[in-house]
């Protein structure tokens, strides 16, 4: 059984409104009844509901309509139902409130004390802090140094475990490659 198109119901709408195709082949391309699809061209089934052109989504083509209009036992045929999604998340910076703002110095603690290979402006960037303000907390040169208590950012929610292990990852890379160098530099 093939897949329907997206939003059935509103594409038999259309296709009953725009197309001379029979009952049967836009309820078998539609995955929906005769009956359901008679219902809709008397006005009975689907009040209300906004025709959604199938040529415009890319499921059909007009030369697909045009063929299958000629050919009244010639079923229609759904051109692509792969639709590619992609992730494009652009991070946002999001309004953090006054009570987390001393998190970030406590989790960039915690970040240099148990993954040392992170350089400051990865760890500046995860967290939401200056590079300066890393370089001061790993130098035990920050104003409240003292007053400090390393806690994990990924459980107090300021970044995903994700985004840890990929920053990790490129750290262990930079490290390897940085070795390489030097056994280079070094023969």
């Amino acid at each position: 059984m093939s897949e329907a198109p997206l939003m059935p119901m509103a594409t038999a709408v259309w296709l009953v409104e725009n197309t001379s195709l029979t009952f049967k082949q836009i309820a078998d391309f539609c995955k929906m009844h005769e009956v359901e699809i008679q219902g809709i061209a008397d006005g009975e089934v689907g009040k209300g509901i906004v025709g959604y052109n199938p040529i415009i989504s890319g499921q059909l083509s007009k030369e697909e309509i045009e063929l299958s209009s000629e050919d009244k036992n010639r079923s229609l045929k759904l051109v692509s139902s792969e639709v590619e999604i992609k992730n494009n998340e652009i991070k946002i910076k999001k309004y953090v409130p006054l009570s987390k703002r001393q998190d970030k110095p406590d989790s960039t603690l915690w970040l240099i004390k148990q993954y040392p290979i992170l350089k400051d402006s990865q760890i500046a960037s995860l967290v939401g802090i200056t590079k300066n303000s890393v370089t001061s907390i790993r130098n035990k040169s920050y104003w409240n140094f003292n007053n400090l208590n390393a806690k994990d950012p990924v459980a107090m929610g300021l970044f995903s475990q994700k985004e840890l292990s990929a920053a990790i990852e490129k750290a262990e890379r930079r490290v390897k490659r940085e070795k390489k160098e030097k056994e280079k530099l070094n023969k």
